[in-house]
């Protein structure tokens, strides 16, 4: 809210300079944006009126004006401007003065003819950033008089940000009641009183939408002169308040708009056909609003309708069609309280953004209606004469706001605050907030809750009110103390801080993407599962939540090569989230991508591809941190729709799918637009970080026996199974099985391999002989010819 510091001191003057007023109200939550001069640096401005004018001999677009400027000779000044006209009074630069920007006026000769002055516009007194003419001041204005005094203009606009739960504070009064109780100074409020009628004429107003609209108050105001000036103070307050003035009619509704928080709005009583009624719109329904906009309404839009049309959108903007204009004679005032659900986001769903609906949106004090009503009515009179109706008041008791308690203890306070504030203090701090001690108890008070405090609601809204007004900086630094003890970590567990260090180590860097994908990219990479839709998307590319990682790190890796990145290792820890029936579960994994060279660039490597043997290597080494690599089985598939069917791979657990590795299909790489052959992996966290506990095992002081073999088998056949029938056929003393040849080529058959293994056996207490050994190597290949017909090679 922008107001003016002047008005403001009109209310609650404390003994403060500008700097610090603006300090007190943002630490107390009243964040200041911004607070300027009214007007620019100028002396020498006096008031001045124009006698006489005449065409400039030498040029069309000037006047010679002959202006008294209140001494005793009038003065000569050429003016350019197009609305001179004789009489206006208006603001004068004499010789001598200085305009903003350090503009000196000094005698001049504009075409031949002389000047001793300038005849001003606002912009060039800096009180607008742009002017079509000369600033016109009231007929009233006493010639030869300091400008800046008469419009007193040393004052400031303090724009205050106020959050939405602070919609009090968005008018002079409830401001004046804040700073008030934070410089613990009296607030001197305009007395209101009301005004007696002269007439009886009413209008009936039936209240039709609910809660929506639960008091409405009106007064019938006769034979107004709307085409009165509105007086020079009133028309400055509005100004410095970011509002321009119009009439004297609109000009009164702003400012007790500005003044004490309630909207208004005010209708040509002659345009309304018959009583008043606030209802729901029809769909379909016609308006065309004070700003010319035609608006089709839709269903449940809140309006003001007499009893053919709608004649305002509630709460946001009244109707051409009853609006006040030159020809008014006759005014409808009204003065309404909407329920905030009924109008909030109803202005932004129309493309409009008004002062009414800001305030509706946060609440206005349901008690005000009958106040505002009064108050306008007397500046009218005063500008514009009337003769005065009753106020006619129409209520929903059952749905008008009840009044409200809360209980404060004063132990709860200083348990939140952290210091002890005294009972007098508490209690005064919030009385002069307007709250009333309703009763008091054992431990505290029973506040009741004035009107205008919609957010005051528990016992910590009360307890921040106190430890706001006392001063955030005036709180203690307060540390908490607790009897904490370490939880141990099991060690059949590895913490995730090790997978992440084993994947950085192996060159992979962190990505953390978002949870909400593309529906195409999550249809592409996963199409099997129906994701989650989000109600209210941030876009259209983060419309539904993830079900895996891989689709958000194929895009990180996509932006990464059109930026010339040509080695790309990415991982990312988080979560997916997997529809199952009404639930949604959300699974941790991990998942990793890689591309392009094998190793960095380097003068003593060869430039390699990264294949899917590397990545299943990083895979191994990070099921390794565990120590249950043994545990784990990588089984070739064509079952995930991402990965290419030959290269692919899922990651088996004691018979549980851990999860899958592979090449991204090709189909899905053009699709994608990934740059080619990208590898990836994905795995549930919760199965690869659970390992087994290391267990002691004296190492054996007896030489090691080894035996290579070299056997013949299907192309087919798994080389984890060849180890796996070894291991459990080699006796109780087999140390290693290691594979260092796999051959297919000449000499061998088509559709088979050469396997070639190194077998390693050692005693702990001696050493093996060869009859042993050999016993052994006999019990090894005939199990191998019986399981998978394995032959040893010649």
């Amino acid at each position: 809210m922008k107001f003016s510091e002047s008005w403001l001191r009109e209310w609650v003057n404390p003994t403060i300079d500008t700097a610090e007023l603006v300090h007190q109200l943002t630490m107390a939550g009243l964040e200041v944006d911004e607070f300027v001069k009214v007007a620019g640096d100028f002396t020498g401005i006096v008031v001045g009126q124009i006698l006489s004018f005449e065409r400039h001999p030498d040029a069309d677009k000037l006047n010679v004006c002959l202006v008294d400027v209140g001494e005793t000779e009038p003065s000569q000044i050429v003016c350019g401007a197009p609305n001179v006209k004789q009489g206006m009074k208006i603001p004068v630069a004499k010789v001598g003065a200085v305009l903003p920007g350090n503009f000196k006026i000094k005698k001049a000769k504009l075409r031949g003819v002389q000047s001793f002055g300038m005849c001003c516009a606002e912009e060039e007194l800096g009180l607008a950033e742009s002017s079509t003419g000369l600033m016109e001041l009231q007929a009233d204005a006493p010639v030869g008089t300091c400008v800046r005094e008469y419009l007193g203009l040393d004052d400031t606009a303090i724009d205050v940000d106020l959050t939405p739960n602070r919609g009090d504070c968005l008018s002079i009064a409830g401001l004046a009641r804040e700073v008030g109780t934070l410089t613990r100074t009296e607030v001197n409020a305009p007395e209101i009183n009301p005004v007696v009628a002269s007439h009886d004429e009413t209008r009936q107003v039936a209240l039709n939408a609910g809660n929506a609209c639960s008091r409405y108050a009106g007064r019938i105001i006769k034979n107004v002169n709307v085409k009165a000036a509105t007086p020079i103070w009133l028309q400055e307050k509005l100004r410095r308040s970011g509002i321009r003035s119009i009439d004297p009619v609109v000009d009164v509704t702003n400012y007790v708009l500005l003044e004490l928080g309630q909207p208004m709005h005010a209708f040509d009583l002659a345009k309304l056909d018959g009583d008043i009624q606030v209802r729901m719109s029809a769909a379909g329904e016609k308006l065309t609003l004070l700003d010319g906009q035609d608006v089709t309404l839709t269903d449940g839009t809140l309006v003001i309708a007499d009893q053919s049309k709608a004649l305002a959108m509630a709460g946001v903007m009244g109707g051409e069609a009853s609006s006040v204009t030159e020809e008014t004679v006759d005014i409808l005032f009204e003065s309404a309280f909407f329920d905030q659900i009924a109008i909030a986001g109803k202005a932004r769903s129309y493309g409009l953004h008004t002062d009414s609906s800001h305030r509706f949106e946060r609440g206005v004090d349901f008690q005000l209606q009958e106040k505002a009503i009064e108050r306008a009515t007397r500046l009218l009179i005063d500008i514009a004469g009337g003769e005065v109706g009753p106020v006619f008041v129409s209520e929903n008791t059952e749905h008008v706001p009840a009044g409200r308690t809360v209980e404060l203890r004063s132990a709860k306070v200083e348990s939140l605050l952290g210091l002890k504030i005294s009972d007098e203090e508490i209690q005064e701090i919030l009385t002069r907030l307007g709250l009333v001690v309703a009763s008091s108890t054992d431990s505290g008070w029973v506040f009741e809750i004035p009107s205008y405090r919609f957010d005051i609601s528990i016992e910590e809204d009360l307890i921040e009110e106190v430890g706001r007004i006392y001063g955030y900086n005036n709180l203690p630094r307060t540390y908490p103390v607790a009897d904490m003890k370490l939880l141990a970590e099991p060690e059949v567990e590895s913490p995730l801080s090790a997978v992440r260090s084993q994947l950085v180590s192996a060159g992979f860097q962190e990505a953390i993407t978002y949870s909400f994908i593309e529906p195409k990219l999550q249809k592409l990479f996963d199409p099997e599962i129906e994701p989650k839709a989000l109600a209210n998307p941030i876009s259209a590319d983060m419309a539904v939540m993830r079900t895996s990682l891989i689709p958000g790190l194929a895009k990180a890796l996509q932006y990464n090569a059109n930026r010339q990145q040509s080695r790309i290792r990415l991982f990312e820890t988080g979560q997916v989230f997997i529809p199952k029936g009404d639930e949604l579960q959300q699974i941790d994994r991990i998942a990793g991508v890689v591309y392009g060279a094998r190793a960095p660039e380097s003068w003593h490597g060869v430039k390699e591809s990264v294949d899917f043997f590397d990545l299943k290597g990083d895979v191994e080494a990070l099921l390794g941190l565990t120590g249950a690599l043994d545990t784990m089985e990588f089984i070739a598939t064509q079952e995930h729709a991402a990965l290419h069917p030959g290269q692919s791979a899922k990651v088996v657990k004691d018979g549980h799918l851990v999860g899958y590795i592979g090449a991204i299909h090709p189909n899905i790489e053009k699709l994608a637009d990934l740059p080619g052959a990208v590898f990836a992996f994905e795995l549930e966290l919760g199965l690869i970080l659970q390992g087994k506990v290391p267990e002691f095992k004296e190492v054996s002081k007896f030489p090691e026996v080894r035996r290579d073999l070299a056997i013949l088998v299907e192309e087919s056949v798994n080389v984890s199974k060849i180890k796996e029938c070894i291991e459990q056929n080699s006796g109780e003393f087999m140390n290693s099985v290691s594979i260092f040849d796999v051959y297919q080529g000449k000499g061998i058959d088509d559709g088979h391999k050469s396997i070639a293994l190194g077998l390693t056996w050692q005693h702990p207490e001696r050493t093996l002989n060869d009859e042993e050994v050999n016993q052994e190597i006999n019990a090894v290949v005939t199990a191998l010819d019986e399981q998978y017909q394995a032959k040893l090679r010649s």
